[in-house]
């Protein structure tokens, strides 16, 4: 099975810059979008050839999540159950023998202002996928806005105190895997560099590629006899962010 996921910062915008040949070139059975951007009433997800479920943010033209599926999940759900979400930033699909979510997790902005909303949502997001894992195996995946280690970002000492590399947030996501989880392409590439998924669209930072790997496949541990591949398509353009792949058997 191959998933794909990508932030794809405006479908709108990823269209016009070769998205539906990546789809048909990549063919994808599931494939997971972040900060879509759109509602289903003002874009046509069938263009695609797949079944859809949005998730849309109440503010029109922000955030947002998706899932495209070759086949038709058990179930499909949207958010955690709980009233931290109203930016469509979760959206779930149920599977014969595992949970996928995709996530957009908030930004913790400039001087770090929305910091304390994203550990409130990591908590709860920590809570939802343990509650999943109870009934069978969990792929999460998505933008998860944190570069966990200093190998995952290219300047780490200047960027202590800046969004997605506090201590806080780097503290979250290792409590994450804490609970019985593992960041599959750390998990296979334990010791490669430069190996990066968002670069800022200022000073050529993806041309001298200065980046932060902030997109991840998460999967519960008793999916590891099952992962083939964690891959990063750094070739792959249209969006700040670069797709990511998992093939799991």
């Amino acid at each position: 099975m191959r998933i794909v996921s990508w932030n794809v910062n405006g479908i709108r915008a990823v269209m016009g810059k070769g998205f539906s040949d990546f789809l048909k070139n990549e063919d994808p059975d599931v494939i997971c979008l972040q900060e879509i951007k759109a509602r289903e009433d003002d874009f046509d997800f069938s263009q695609f050839g797949m079944k859809y479920y949005i998730n849309s943010a109440e503010k029109k033209g922000y955030s947002g999540t998706a899932i495209l599926c070759r086949m038709e999940p058990l179930s499909v759900s949207y958010g955690m159950g709980i009233d931290v979400d109203t930016e469509g930033r979760i959206t779930t699909a149920e599977f014969n023998d595992f949970y996928l979510v995709s996530a957009y997790i908030p930004n913790s902005q400039k001087e770090l202002k929305r910091l304390d909303y994203r550990l409130r949502f990591d908590d709860a997001l920590h809570s939802y996928l343990n509650s999943l894992k109870e009934k069978k195996g969990v792929i999460l995946t998505g933008d998860l806005n944190v570069a966990h280690k200093e190998i995952d970002i290219k300047n780490p000492k200047s960027n202590e105190r800046n969004a997605g590399f506090t201590i806080e947030e780097r503290d979250d996501f290792s409590k994450l895997l804490s609970y019985g989880y593992i960041d599959t392409f750390r998990y296979l590439h334990p010791e490669e560099k430069d190996a990066y998924t968002w670069w800022s669209y200022m000073f050529k930072a993806r041309e001298r590629n200065t980046g932060w790997r902030i997109d991840y496949f998460v999967v519960s541990k008793e999916l590891i006899p099952r992962i083939n591949e964690s891959t990063i398509l750094k070739d792959v353009y249209g969006s700040d962010h670069c797709p990511i792949r998992l093939e799991i058997n």
